[in-house]
């Protein structure tokens, strides 16, 4: 578990810096030193996570499921989302064109940070950004295919 611990406090790390402390404060009634316990990585927090409920209605409040992603990651799940929740206009040929878009800011993005044959802690961030941003379209993609399909 301490493997997956660890990846998922980076994970709700992120879920609440998407939401904003301020605003997962509100929204779970936890303090701020509370949240952060939840994605610390010191020894005596090691075994305290966030409860499923917050995390609930956090991803509520964010663009993106980020410890249910996890969750289904280290199961090898993949998740899916239904047709309400679509936000990408257009179709397949759109989506083609995105996906390239993604693909190339992807390869940039490995590209600068393996100049110096290291990849620091930033230069990963942003390179889990570009490929979250790459299912995104993905996931699209696929919906515009099953629409099709029926």
């Amino acid at each position: 578990m301490a493997d997956n611990g660890a990846y998922l406090k980076k994970h709700t790390e992120a879920l609440v810096k998407e939401v904003g402390i301020e605003a997962a404060c509100k929204i779970t009634g936890k303090s701020k030193a509370t949240l952060g316990r939840y994605y610390s990585d010191s020894d005596e927090h090691r075994d305290r996570f966030m409860p499923i409920d917050a995390v609930a209605a956090l991803e509520e409040e964010a663009a993106y499921p980020h410890v249910t992603a996890a969750l289904a990651e280290l199961r090898g799940i993949t998740l899916s989302y239904n047709n309400e929740q679509r936000n990408a206009p257009g179709g397949v040929n759109s989506d083609v064109i995105a996906l390239s878009h993604r693909f190339a800011m992807l390869m940039a993005e490995y590209n600068q940070a393996i100049e110096d044959n290291v990849i620091t802690i930033n230069e990963a961030k942003r390179l889990i950004r570009e490929t979250v941003a790459l299912q995104r379209v993905l996931l699209d993609m696929k919906l515009h295919l099953e629409d099709e399909a029926t």
